[in-house]
């Protein structure tokens, strides 16, 4: 059945929509079908200040989509971020009516579903609840307390927020472009199912996904999310900083970074120039590559800064041994890696969202920069939490089991004994006319 499943992922960025059409092949692996991309200038650092062209953006991006893949497109998995975002750990609990009987999914769907009803700052809400570890019986340290017997079950789960007024705007551009959201997902939670590995996650992880106008961090511990945080810093500023620094064209300052710029100063050889063409006849401006990647640098080691400064504050910061991934498209900059591994003395590597892709047409969408969208699709075919994919696979299994029990009235049941009494007497009759 999940051959025959489509999803979109809708990835509403600040320099960049990109909406993305996949499925799942007979291996298992996603088949991305068709990629449409637009360019975002009706959003800033996550949040959308401009309906208008944030619609007419989702729109080009969605007919690129649809016209490549075949698919009419109508709903989609779309993608939140922004500096608005908050999380934060909740302790709940709840009282079982009886300690024999064993704690059901039902018990542990039903406290996760009890946090979403707890009260938030006004004007923001939850959109993620994320069990962490739970307790049975004041028993500590229980990741999955299906199956076992206790009359109290207690956890404690990251609760996810957002603004209720930057939700409201991307429900209103997504439904003004003729479509519908089935589910709206934190981008780094959902770049991490495009990246990341299930060995990672046990070990221990953090994400860094650096895109336009945000860096967004996710950091995972025994295959748990133990701590999320968005950085209202992105590529963009580093843009406006070789902009500003170098007094240049807003575009000429992106080709710069993206063709010559360097994480590393030091690797920038002095002697390096480049001519950009004057404006309006003026003659033509010589900029050094080593200049370009001091600024570059400088911005850089903030960014990494805060996300090291978010490591250390979740507590997690001797249990990565998976080190660091950097992805979106600032992970595309020379020499971050390396920069990286200097400041936070973790290992590092670059994510691509290949983990979980199969063979596809379409080269570009191994990028890190497509990493949000890859991971949005994927989030349709997988859950944010292992765990509920394996709840879901037992209660298929018990629906399965209860079709195939045969179910016989009491009336059956008394004919079934009344007709095998009248064959055994026959049978004795038999065998008293033999003699």
């Amino acid at each position: 059945m999940e051959q025959d499943k489509i999803i979109v992922g809708l990835d509403i960025g600040t320099t960049k929509i990109c909406a993305i059409v996949g499925r799942k092949n007979e291996f298992g692996k996603l088949e991305v079908l068709g990629i449409g991309k637009a360019e975002s200038e009706g959003v800033v650092k996550g949040i959308v200040f401009n309906i208008d062209k944030t619609v007419s953006a989702i729109q080009k991006a969605i007919k690129d989509a649809s016209d490549q893949s075949g698919i009419d497109i109508q709903v989609v998995n779309v993608g939140i971020a922004g500096q608005h975002i908050k999380s934060f750990i909740q302790h709940g609990g709840l009282t079982r009516s009886s300690k024999e009987d064993e704690i059901a999914i039902d018990d542990v769907e039903r406290l996760t579903q009890d946090m979403y009803r707890m009260v938030v700052q006004p004007g923001s809400q939850i959109i993620h609840v994320m069990p962490q570890d739970y307790m049975v019986d004041y028993e500590e340290g229980i990741k999955e307390p299906v199956g076992m017997s206790g009359v109290r079950l207690e956890a404690d789960f990251h609760i996810i927020t957002a603004q209720t007024s930057a939700i409201n705007n991307i429900n209103k551009c997504v439904r003004r472009a003729g479509l519908e959201i089935e589910e709206l997902i934190l981008e780094p939670l959902a770049s991490s199912l495009s990246v990341l590995s299930e060995e990672e996650k046990e070990a221990g992880v953090c994400l860094i996904d650096i895109g336009g106008g945000t860096t967004d961090i996710a950091i995972f511990h025994e295959n748990i999310i133990r701590h999320t945080a968005v950085i209202p810093f992105g590529g963009n500023i580093v843009t406006n900083d070789i902009k500003q620094g170098l007094m240049l064209l807003p575009m000429q300052a992106e080709q710069l970074k993206t063709k010559f710029g360097k994480a590393i100063s030091e690797e920038a050889s002095p002697n390096e120039i480049v001519s950009i063409p004057g404006i309006r006849n003026r003659s033509p401006k010589e900029i050094s590559i080593k200049n370009l990647a001091g600024i570059i640098q400088a911005r850089m080691e903030e960014i990494i800064e805060l996300a090291h400064m978010e490591i250390i504050s979740s507590g997690c910061e001797n249990k990565l041994a998976g080190g660091i991934v950097i992805t979106g498209g600032g992970a595309q900059l020379n020499g971050l890696k390396q920069l990286v591994e200097y400041m936070t003395g973790m290992d590092t590597r670059i994510g691509y969202p290949n983990e979980h892709l199969g063979k596809s047409a379409f080269d570009a969408v191994k990028s890190p920069m497509y990493a949000t969208g890859v991971g949005l699709v994927l989030a349709g075919f997988r859950s944010l939490d292992e765990r509920e994919d394996r709840y879901k696979e037992v209660r298929e299994l018990n629906k399965v089991i209860k079709a195939k029990k045969p179910v016989s009235s009491s009336k059956n049941f008394f004919n079934d004994i009344i007709t095998k009494t009248k064959s055994l007497l026959i049978e004795d009759l038999d065998d008293k006319n033999e003699y």
